[in-house]
């Protein structure tokens, strides 16, 4: 990404809460067929001890063979909210378009989890998802089974060696213009504007 000073996002706080409010990453991967690049949930793995960053997610096979999942560095691109910014909304002569967003890329190399952490992990990404639904469900409830399914994924564990997170949300406009595009961004994306107030 651009490396703009203003626009850099340093707190590991607000990296977790990038990702604990934007699930759907794409993880990429440099395997020795190329770059490969597949799209899955992610979530923060809360039991890990320390400061650092860990994440879950699992791949479907054999998407983990493709990516050669545990044998290099990956990685995983979390994206918060984002949109166009007309120059429309700014001071009458601007005319230069951009492009605000919130987006973290998340560094290392993941360990592959073990049959019984599988289906730990694979339960645990459900419950999260399913927590707040009416009627939601869970794995637990055929135990039988849903180990059965679980042997077409491969979950992992990973520790973020390193992360380069921006948040380009008009920082470098004057306060009327910030919040002239607040308003106006609000109309259809109230995720971004929201994200815009809190830099604000």
């Amino acid at each position: 990404m651009r490396h703009t000073p203003h626009y850099l996002m340093t707190d590991p706080d607000e990296v977790r809460r990038l990702i604990r409010n934007n699930p759907w990453a794409t993880i990429v991967s440099p395997s020795s067929t190329g770059l490969v690049a597949s799209h899955y949930p992610v979530i923060l793995d809360e039991s890990a001890d320390g400061p650092d960053i860990t994440i879950l997610s699992h791949f479907g096979r054999p998407d983990d063979r493709l990516h050669e999942l545990g044998r290099h560095e990956i990685l995983v691109i979390v994206q918060g909210p984002h949109d166009y910014i007309s120059p429309s909304w700014y001071a009458p002569g601007e005319l230069v378009p951009t492009w605000n967003h919130v987006t973290a890329h998340l560094y290392g190399t993941p360990e592959i989890l073990d049959e019984e952490e599988n289906y730990a992990a694979l339960s645990l990404l459900t419950d999260h998802f399913e927590q707040d639904r009416p009627g939601g469900r869970s794995l637990a409830e055929d135990e039988q089974a849903t180990r059965r399914e679980a042997k077409g994924a491969v979950s992992f564990r990973m520790r973020v060696d390193r992360f380069d997170a921006r948040a380009k949300l008009s920082q470098n406009k004057a306060p009327e213009v910030v919040d002239n595009v607040i308003d106006h961004v609000g109309e259809h994306n109230p995720g971004l504007a929201e994200e815009m107030r809190r830099v604000r």
